[in-house]
């Protein structure tokens, strides 16, 4: 069995409650019995930041059609995801993250202790079923391979 530092696929995913916009909590648990699509990224208003939360964003029905839902989870404060949330038009939650706990559950640390890009899909029963964890993070997984995925939990 895995540790909490290197969860993989075939996992269970660590559950957690974060803050999140909206001025609600989440938690991974409360999604049980829908996959979920965790998604890590390094911060708000940046330029592959903004690009890849938009490309899921456009294509939110395609994730609504395979019973998915998107968490988004950075380091910044509820402030600042709500500013990138409103200017954006997000319709997935961001999770503010701010000491860092769930990204270190998921091991998404990386250099200069920064999470890196990283997604994880999370099936109905709570079973890691895809990782991938970003070493630079200049690109992101696009929708299409993420739905295949969602298909497939």
């Amino acid at each position: 069995m895995a540790s909490a530092t290197s969860v993989e696929v075939g996992d269970i995913a660590p559950d957690f409650t974060l803050p999140g916009t909206s001025n609600k909590n989440y938690s991974l648990s409360q999604f049980r019995g829908q996959t979920v699509v965790l998604v890590f990224y390094p911060g708000d208003e940046t330029l592959v930041c903004t690009k890849q939360l938009c490309s899921y964003n456009n294509e939110l029905q395609q994730f609504a059609k395979v019973n998915a839902q998107i968490l988004a989870i950075s380091a910044q404060d509820i402030a600042s995801h709500e500013s990138f949330s409103a200017k954006q038009g997000f319709k997935f939650p961001l999770l503010a993250d701010t000491q860092k706990t769930v990204a270190n559950l998921y091991s998404v640390i990386g250099l200069l202790g920064l999470p890196r890009r990283s997604v994880f899909v999370v099936d109905a029963n709570g079973v890691i079923k895809y990782a991938h964890r970003a070493v630079l993070g200049v690109t992101f997984r696009p929708v299409s391979e993420l739905i295949e995925v969602v298909a497939k939990a």
